[in-house]
C-alpha cells in the first residue's frame, strides 16, 4: 500500500515536469540552434585547414589514402 501511495505521489509531482519539458523542448532547441550552426562552421574551417596542411603529403603520395 505504501508503494502505491509513493507511486501516486511521483505521478502527481512528475507529470507537470513532463508537460513543462514537452513545452520547453522546442524553445531550448531554438535557443541552441545558433550555437550548433557556429559549431558546424568552425568544424568546416578546421577541416579546410587540415586539408590544406595535408595537401602536399597527399600530392607526394604518402597521404592517408595509401
Amino acid at each position: 500500500m505504501l508503494s502505491f501511495l509513493v507511486w501516486l505521489l511521483v505521478l502527481f509531482l512528475c507529470w507537470p515536469l513532463a508537460l513543462l519539458a514537452l513545452v520547453l523542448w522546442p524553445v531550448a532547441w531554438l535557443l541552441t540552434l545558433p550555437f550548433r550552426l557556429i559549431g558546424i562552421g568552425v568544424e568546416a574551417v578546421f577541416e579546410l585547414l587540415r586539408a590544406i596542411v595535408l595537401l602536399p603529403a597527399r600530392i607526394l603520395g604518402s597521404g592517408p589514402g595509401r
